[in-house]
């Protein structure tokens, strides 16, 4: 086997009770993390489809690659795969991912992932010790835990000599001073919320796609894994100077002064400062200090002396925001950019945040239904006596996260029980889709998950997840560093010199100088250009992102941190690649396999129904005016920053997009279905095989 696998894959089924696996080497054409489970989930289930999230045959993929359990920065997150009952409106096949340890447990335990079949007859959890593997009852106490509980009573019957910081005998002959890693469901996903988290962790969710709720349809509590082995490096030498290399680009904890800064409540993104930490909205209300998931210098998750809040990112921090009024807007209000900080200094709203960990309730998707309850309040729907008959406490106080969460978590009445099918089948239940979702108050842009950024604006995101399965959260495009760099006061190039910089980076079609024009012209949102961006995009996301690869961190096209603001991407990627596996791969070989690896998600996709039809935005987007954000776009045939305020989206040329994006992966553009030659040029004759039988070849 090449470097960085163990050539193995664990394969349990919860229905029959055996545990066997898979060999790595039969995937190896598909890289490893996302490309792999993709792979994995075709073989075993793809010819059965289409059928539900919750139903037995359904898969849990939960994979790691490469990279995991060794130094390369920013790839320690753990891939999850499944169909999504959280996705809309088809269970699409789906993925999250979540960040912390459990992928180098898995690895030192000597598998490259976990594939979860069937569903158990009683509540169990899954127990690894390094080739150990027991499926164990959770009846006596487990089931029915809160998330951390569930994690630390796992732990003790694990390991139960540990002591922190102290050896402890974890089998015969064989020591630790580790602690398992452990990802389960809270109650959230035992009752089958659609938008159940998986937590490792205090605070590391694998948020999207409901993938707790599929734990609870397999009475599956939680997958514990601990090893004490190691993961074979091709290269050390390589891969330690590729890693000394790397320093040049970001900020790390490693550096006495940038850890000071952290303290201090600077923060930075791609190496600018954002004005304060992200975990906790620009404040430190308290001392604290810098946490990471393992293998990664930036540190971004913090540990509070209050002990709340810890370890938690992002929208982790931002659901209860106990007296900080409305941060993100929308359903008749608008954003207050000072929300965020002001909530987040409160310990009640860092506690009301934990508890929604502790439930194990989706962030992401819970501020949508969040957002809409309050809508529906307003309207008079949802009220004592009203449609939905609940006396709730008033908004914006602890009370009110008490009730809502637990309500969620626990569906013990009418109103938990229509909360937990998420924000797209509530809309549905009461007959309001075409007019919330269509009519923007409730943005869910991209298979009933909400819009994250301005559609018509951050083009190759709004493309990037129609042509996907979810919101496609891949932060280090352009919209984040570009941000910094024009708001800080002086842009720190041209937007010309900034669209240069990207488009270099962007091998295989670093030739085309217009792959960042966000303008309406001829070589902005709708072009042949952009075509090729979202398509960069798209394999990107499939084979670096899929690796665990930290949309925070990565692809890092441009800097503030070098003298000629170039990132570390094209160049960072293939060189811890070839360190650890002790390949020869380019950065566009690589990038092909994920090419292949999308090719092979939209045949799922395909199968379980999806065309050229359902690939449309909502109304909203092509009907409401942008509010825009500066961006790089050519205006009257010159670069510039400029927001595009008040257009819209061109129906007839977003379907034109459309055509020629398919054209361009080797799709049919009539209905987006794969071609036989293209699957077969890719190796993948027998998904070409089940595309014909089902009558969905391109």
């Amino acid at each position: 086997m090449p470097g960085g696998y163990t050539g193995k894959i664990l394969r349990v089924n919860l229905t029959t009770k055996e545990v066997s696996n898979l060999p790595t080497e039969k995937y190896m054409d598909f890289g490893g993390g996302h490309g792999m489970g993709s792979a994995v989930f075709f073989d075993l289930v793809g010819a059965q489809l289409p059928f539900e999230a919750f139903d037995p045959r359904n898969l849990i993929v939960m994979m790691a690659s490469p990279f995991a359990g060794t130094f390369m920065p920013g790839s320690g997150r753990c891939e999850v795969q499944g169909l999504s009952p959280m996705l809309y409106p088809v269970e699409w096949f789906g993925h999250s991912n979540f960040g912390g340890r459990f992928t180098a447990q898995l690895k030192f335990a000597g598998w490259d992932g976990i594939v979860i079949e069937g569903a158990s007859d009683q509540p169990v959890y899954i127990n690894v010790v390094n080739d150990q593997v027991k499926i164990e009852d959770a009846t006596n106490g487990v089931w029915g835990m809160d998330t951390w509980d569930a994690q630390q009573e796992i732990s003790r019957r694990v390991v139960p000599s540990l002591k922190y910081g102290e050896w402890a005998e974890l089998a015969q002959n064989c020591f630790t001073t580790q602690i398992p890693a452990v990802v389960t469901c809270g109650p959230a996903g035992e009752r089958k919320c659609r938008f159940g988290a998986l937590l490792h962790g205090p605070g590391s969710q694998a948020a999207m796609c409901g993938f707790g709720g599929v734990f609870g349809s397999k009475n599956l509590k939680a997958v514990s894994v601990i090893g004490n082995g190691g993961v074979p490096v091709a290269d050390p030498q390589a891969l330690m100077d590729a890693r000394i290399w790397f320093r040049q680009f970001q900020w790390d904890v490693d550096n006495p002064h940038e850890a000071e800064k952290f303290e201090s409540g600077y923060s930075l993104i791609n190496g600018s400062p954002s004005g304060g930490n992200v975990s906790n909205g620009g404040t430190n209300p308290v001392p604290a200090r810098a946490a990471a998931c393992a293998s990664c210098p930036r540190g971004c998750r913090m540990r509070l002396a209050t002990a709340d809040s810890n370890e938690s990112v992002c929208a982790g921090t931002m659901v209860a925001n106990i007296g900080g009024g409305g941060m993100f807007g929308g359903f008749g209000r608008k954003p207050d950019p000072k929300a965020m900080p002001q909530a987040l200094s409160s310990k009640l709203t860092r506690q009301g945040n934990d508890l929604m960990q502790r439930y194990g309730i989706g962030h992401w998707p819970f501020m949508a239904v969040n957002g809409y309850i309050g809508a529906l309040q307003r309207e008079g729907i949802i009220g004592p006596g009203k449609q939905i008959d609940i006396d709730l406490p008033p908004a914006g106080t602890m009370a009110y996260y008490e009730t809502v969460f637990r309500k969620i978590a626990m569906r013990d009445d009418a109103f938990g029980d229509f909360a937990a099918e998420g924000p797209a089948r509530m809309a549905e239940k009461l007959g309001r889709y075409q007019q919330d979702v269509h009519g923007g108050t409730l943005r869910l842009t991209y298979w009933g998950t909400q819009e994250h950024y301005d559609t018509p604006t951050q083009a190759e995101w709004g493309y990037g997840s129609l042509f996907g399965e979810r919101d496609l959260m891949l932060h280090q495009m352009s919209n984040y560093p570009l941000h910094w760099m024009i708001t800080s006061g002086n842009p720190y190039m041209s937007a010309e010199e900034a669209s240069q910089k990207y488009a270099e980076a962007m091998v295989p079609y670093n030739d085309d100088r217009y792959l960042v024009d966000y303008g309406d012209g001829p070589t902005g949102i709708y072009s042949d250009s952009k075509v090729k961006q979202v398509a960069w995009v798209k394999h990107y996301e499939k084979f670096w992102m899929g690796m665990g690869f930290c949309g925070w961190r990565w692809p890092q096209c441009i800097t503030n941190n070098t003298n000629d603001y170039r990132g570390a991407t094209p160049h960072a990627e293939p060189k811890f690649w070839n360190a650890i596996t002790g390949q020869d791969k380019t950065f566009a070989e690589l990038m092909e396999i994920g090419h292949k690896i999308y090719t092979l998600d939209r045949a799922i996709w395909n199968i379980q129904g999806r065309d050229k039809k359902m690939e449309v935005f909502p109304d909203y987007v092509y009907d409401k005016p942008t509010n825009g954000s500066e961006q790089p776009m050519v205006v009257d045939g010159k670069w510039t920053y400029a927001n595009g305020r008040g257009r819209q989206l061109d129906r007839a040329k977003v379907e034109d997009f459309k055509e020629r994006f398919y054209k361009f992966e080797g799709w049919n553009p009539d209905n987006s279905y794969p071609t036989r030659a293209t699957l077969e040029k890719m190796g993948m004759k027998n998904v070409a095989d089940v595309l014909q039988s089902k009558g969905k070849l391109g």
